[in-house]
């Protein structure tokens, strides 16, 4: 069983969900621009409340997750990052291999902090087992994740869809 560590970047700190940060995170998948190209749909509180259980879970079954991510600054929830193990139903099947994924509310964008987190969580993957090569799986009208991903050294491995929808998969 693995605990999620604390981890920081020069502007956040990566940390565990906790019980309450629910109402700031079902806020944060409740935003429209946060959802537009994960899933095109705001989820509701309960729909967030089993995406945190989903994390939590993820940590103790196959030791990664994502982390809430915090403004050093205010001390507020301003998005999550991290990998995850989804078990996912695309073509090609990338099951096993690690999944970088980041969301981030609407008044951090434009601000590097994405690229900031993204690369810090591939320094803390960089040794560990299982990570030498990693993915993620982007909407290709997100210029700014698409971005982010090339900074991290992502690079597109194909073009593909997920549930119907056209998806670039990426390899690092």
């Amino acid at each position: 069983m693995t605990t999620p560590p604390t981890i920081e970047t020069e502007r956040t700190v990566l940390r565990a969900h906790r019980l309450e940060d629910l109402d700031d995170y079902a806020a944060l998948w409740a935003d429209p621009v946060v959802t537009r190209f994960i899933g095109g749909v705001a989820r509701t509180r309960e729909e967030s409340w089993i995406r945190m259980l989903r994390y939590a879970g993820m940590w103790q079954l196959v030791g990664y997750g994502l982390w809430i991510v915090e403004e050093k600054a205010t001390g507020r929830l301003v998005g999550e990052a991290g990998f995850h193990e989804m078990k996912r139903d695309i073509v090609p099947s990338f099951e096993g291999t690690p999944e970088a994924g980041w969301a981030f509310l609407p008044a951090v964008h434009g601000r590097g902090i994405a690229t900031e987190v993204v690369r810090r969580i591939h320094e803390w993957a960089q040794d560990r087992p299982g990570f030498a090569s990693t993915v993620c799986i982007i909407d290709p009208d997100n210029a700014a994740s698409l971005a982010v991903a090339h900074k991290a050294g992502y690079r597109e491995r194909q073009r593909t869809a997920y549930h119907g929808v056209p998806t670039i998969l990426m390899q690092r």
